[in-house]
């Protein structure tokens, strides 16, 4: 059996009265694609925070290769987190600079490279998320959907991480875009070895590309391989998964 790639015991989220999750547990282990699923307001995002070190909960642990980051002060983390690469839902571009300037930030930040090196090495993350050179130098107003997810992803590819976290990655585009990113993640993940966490609703994207789900309920996650969560009886499970999209997958009920 793998290793664990990120580990989370007991955590516990609450803001005020309200109590986003209540001991919970995940495991995310090394060299899979792990989808998170849940109800609006069940704490994707929180959850997501809390994993990159974003946001201490109020009680737990968060592991990440070994390293509990609920223990460590802010340079230890900075440490930790030129292991991983995001990207979030609307890609977070910033709008002021270019393609290739965006991609490089996590350079700028974490390595010490002269001015034609980093080019290079931006170019290069550019190539490998299958965008044209002159991409490089157009700003995000000037993006196709598709292209600005693409953008985002070079950019969290940036530090060659072993730890890839994806917020909502195909929201917004259109199916045939959508799967044509499904497709570059499965590639990429295989060729660069890469651990992959993508919080999702897209059902499509889920049956592509995840080994195994865990979904958040009742303030807790459920986690198994996907073939066997879409049988799993809690009634938001059943909503979620028995349906016309995941019936052409042949998991549908009677499947």
């Amino acid at each position: 059996m793998a290793a664990a790639a990120i580990d989370v015991r007991g955590v516990v989220n609450r803001f005020g009265r309200q109590v986003v999750h209540d001991g919970l547990d995940m495991t995310v282990l090394e060299g899979e694609v792990f989808g998170i699923v849940g109800g609006s307001g069940s704490g994707k995002s929180v959850l997501l925070r809390t994993i990159l070190g974003l946001h201490r909960p109020q009680a737990g642990e968060v592991r990440i290769f070994g390293t509990d980051l609920t223990r460590l002060d802010d340079a230890e983390l900075r440490a930790v987190k030129a292991s991983y690469g995001v990207t979030f839902q609307a890609g977070a571009l910033f709008s002021a600079l270019t393609v290739l300037q965006n991609v490089q930030l996590p350079m700028l930040e974490h390595l010490s490279l002269g001015t034609r090196a980093r080019d290079e090495l931006a170019m290069l993350k550019l190539r490998l998320v299958g965008l044209p050179p002159e991409a490089g130098s157009k700003y995000p107003s000037q993006l196709s959907g598709g292209m600005i997810k693409r953008a985002a992803l070079a950019r969290a590819l940036a530090l060659d991480p072993r730890l890839l976290f994806l917020d909502e990655p195909t929201s917004g585009l259109d199916p045939i875009s959508a799967a044509a990113f499904d497709e570059l993640l499965i590639g990429l993940q295989r060729e660069l070895g890469l651990t992959v966490v993508m919080i999702t609703h897209d059902l499509d994207s889920i049956f592509r590309t995840c080994n195994r789900v865990g979904v958040i309920v009742d303030r807790k996650m459920l986690t198994d391989s996907l073939e066997a969560i879409v049988q799993n009886p809690h009634p938001w499970i059943q909503a979620y998964f028995h349906g016309d999209r995941a019936r052409r997958f042949g998991v549908g009920h009677g499947a």
